[in-house]
């Protein structure tokens, strides 16, 4: 894994890379995603570094969601999009690319054709009371 001064949004927060900044405060930047999955995807870009979401701080984590709910609303104006997909993806398994945190904001239309997931898995449902109590046990301590 790269080290996180040497990532592209690490470069691009600190003026060593060029980017299209939609948006910028003292904790975050907005930038289009160069490569985006439509025109108006966008990238919430904490300025404290985090390779992920465990990494993440809480004042970053706090002021996440409100954020991104203003982009989300500046997105669907500009594109006149259908809907909104707001990903985050943590460590390579889950697709994470570029390893500082980083939350998409994607315009979706009807007539868009891309697939984020198509596949689910069948659990038995005794499965589920066994993960919610493991899950529990680890919030509540």
């Amino acid at each position: 894994m790269e080290n996180i001064k040497e990532s592209v949004f690490y470069k691009i927060i600190h003026g060593e890379l060029p980017s299209y900044k939609i948006y910028e405060d003292d904790d975050f930047l907005v930038i289009l995603d160069r490569y985006p999955s439509n025109m108006g995807h966008c990238l919430i870009l904490p300025k404290i570094p985090a390779t992920d979401v465990f990494e993440l701080n809480e004042t970053s984590a706090a002021g996440l969601y409100p954020l991104a709910k203003k982009i989300a609303n500046a997105v669907k104006s500009a594109t006149s999009c259908d809907g909104i997909n707001i990903i985050q993806n943590n460590g390579r398994a889950a697709g994470q690319v570029v390893f500082y945190f980083h939350l998409h904001i994607i315009p979706r239309f009807f007539d868009d054709d891309i697939r984020i997931n198509t596949r689910q898995k069948d659990y038995d449902t005794g499965m589920f009371e066994v993960m919610a109590e493991k899950m529990r046990n680890q919030v509540c301590s």
